[in-house]
């Protein structure tokens, strides 16, 4: 006889589950009412008992005043929790009413919804009332957290709490690309960067994994970026850019953004180059070949662009000159792309309607109207010089008017200015701004004054401090709303391999790089290098001339030019 259960379709989980426990307590209610909550600290598993003596389990009464504590899992995290109890002094229902709240901060964690702090339950319920059977254990939540905050709710009752675990959910993958070098804050924020994709990869490489688990195209870009860096290949990538294909039929745009769509086409070229797998990329030969006629269809005669609802990033909104500005530059980036693309796809008439079109954008130069976002961008692809839109525009009070997700477009726009130096002090002040707060993933946004008299992200806020995460944020993340796990806050990671290290892809599948290292001010660099070949091994060091030595190790099918910038 057949098992029944060999009749139905089985989907396998690709991901791995952890079990992580609690490192400290941040807060808890009075001993009177909540006793030897220093238990839950003893790394106790989940398996609950038949009785437990009441000097072996944390012991919550609730007599008027509902008991509770705060609990910090020194790092976020994706998933919930698992609490364990014994029992309790609730004999009729035999459960235990828990109100569960989950913070990326220590003080969202502590929040009630709504209100001028706009903590919220929007894309992942973070706080919710659960029962947990006596003798039993109990998996609650799904969200991004670190602090997770537990109240008995049973009024008249007692419970016997044994432990409580975070249950984490990611996949298990290999770091196969590494970033070390003189100066360990830098260090910290390339390892930073790299575990902020790696907790987004997910069902689909998600923006957040709080809030916004969603497929955007526009933010996978510094994603992905940093996911070749790191991973090599991951197939939630193809995953991810196949769902929103699919659900974006032309002539529709990606997430309503002409400029997303353009970003599922950038992705494309990188992925490409990196992986070389041309079977994929001529899987996507039809809709893009219609996408980018779709696109040329809105470059008029004189060379503008004329789309609905342009859009680089939220910081960049309030400045509609410098988006207009920003979006024309993408639109050359994308034809520039899709040219090559088409070329290997073997449909040279649509490549050369991409060089036509190109070329009828490059006879425009718009105002990037003091926008870092947009001068970057124009000096990337090369309508403005990048020495000038560097010392005009983007160094001048940097990192102010940074933003976390185009952040990474004026970083290589600096870089590509030489200015290696200023980029490396900018990216430990900005970025190494969120780690002093106690962040130990990057953020949705970040401005630099949000540093002033600001509490660490890991504390309640004293008097006197500013609760950054609660006060903060705008446009549809404002106060707790705001997620502290965005994908697309990574460049640092995927800036620092690329200029400091210097591994840029010279032909698809990495059959050739070129290295060119960078050091600034630093005396060495060295890390690791995924290619579908073989990882790529790189150590540079300063002479006392000021000249660079270099040794790589590049594995069978990889040819590496040295010092070529073309």
């Amino acid at each position: 006889m057949i098992p029944s259960w060999k009749n139905v379709k089985l989907n396998k989980e690709p991901r791995t589950r952890y079990y992580i426990d609690p490192v400290r307590i941040v807060w808890k209610s009075e001993e009177s009412i909540l006793e030897r909550p220093e238990l839950l600290l003893a790394g106790r598993d989940g398996q609950s008992v038949l009785s437990s003596p009441m000097d072996k389990a944390c012991i919550m009464h609730h007599a008027g005043t509902a008991p509770g504590f705060l609990l910090d899992f020194g790092t976020e995290l994706h998933g919930g929790v698992q609490i364990c109890i014994a029992g309790g002094s609730n004999k009729d229902r035999r459960t235990a009413r828990l109100r569960v709240r989950f913070g990326e901060s220590a003080m969202e964690a502590m929040s009630e919804l709504g209100g001028s702090t706009n903590a919220t339950n929007n894309h992942a319920v973070r706080d919710g009332v659960f029962e947990v059977s006596y003798m039993g254990a109990e998996e609650v939540g799904n969200t991004g957290f670190r602090f997770v905050r537990i109240d008995f709710s049973d009024e008249g009752h007692f419970v016997q709490l044994l432990s409580v675990r975070a249950v984490a959910v990611m996949h298990d993958v290999e770091y196969k690309g590494s970033f070390r070098c003189s100066d360990e804050l830098l260090n910290r924020i390339w390892d930073t960067g790299a575990y902020t994709v790696h907790l987004n990869m997910q069902d689909y490489l998600w923006d957040g994994i709080k809030r916004d688990r969603l497929v955007w195209t526009g933010d996978m870009h510094p994603e992905t970026s940093t996911l070749q860096t790191v991973f090599g290949y991951h197939d939630v990538v193809p995953r991810s850019l196949d769902f929103i294909r699919d659900e974006s039929p032309l002539p529709g745009w990606m997430t309503t953004f002409p400029t997303y769509s353009i970003w599922w086409i950038l992705v494309h070229h990188d992925w490409f180059m990196h992986n070389g797998d041309l079977d994929y990329l001529l899987k996507q030969k039809l809709y893009m070949t219609g996408l980018l006629r779709q696109l040329g269809a809105c470059v008029r005669d004189d060379g503008t662009v004329d789309i609905p609802n342009p859009f680089l990033d939220w910081p960049s909104s309030t400045n509609p000159e410098g988006v207009r500005a920003g979006a024309h530059a993408l639109f050359i980036w994308c034809m520039e792309a899709g040219a090559k693309l088409c070329k290997f796809m073997a449909d040279e008439e649509t490549s050369e309607f991409c060089r036509r079109t190109e070329a009828k954008l490059r006879e425009v130069t718009p105002d990037h109207n003091n926008s870092k976002q947009a001068a970057s961008l124009l000096a990337l692809v090369g309508l403005l010089d990048p020495l000038k839109a560097n010392e005009e525009v983007i160094a001048p009070d940097s990192p102010k008017g940074y933003s976390t997700f185009y952040g990474y477009y004026i970083l290589k726009a600096r870089g590509e200015a030489g200015d290696i130096q200023g980029s490396l002090e900018s990216i430990k002040a900005y970025w190494g701004g969120m780690l002093s707060l106690g962040a130990t993933t990057f953020w949705e946004d970040f401005d630099i004054s949000w540093l002033d008299n600001a509490a660490r992200i890991d504390e309640l806020t004293p008097d006197g401090k500013i609760d950054v995460h609660g006060t903060y944020g705008g446009y549809c993340y404002q106060g707790y709303r705001h997620s502290l796990c965005h994908g697309w806050a990574s460049g640092p990671t995927a800036w620092l391999s690329e200029y400091v290290l210097g591994v840029r892809v010279a032909e698809p599948g990495c059959r050739t790089i070129r290295v060119i290292p960078q050091l600034g001010d630093l005396e060495w660099a060295e890390g690791t290098f995924p290619t579908p070949h073989g990882i790529v091994r790189l150590k540079h060091s300063k002479k006392a001339d000021g000249t660079i030595h270099s040794e790589i190790e590049a594995p069978e099918g990889v040819t590496v030019l040295e010092g070529i910038i073309d």
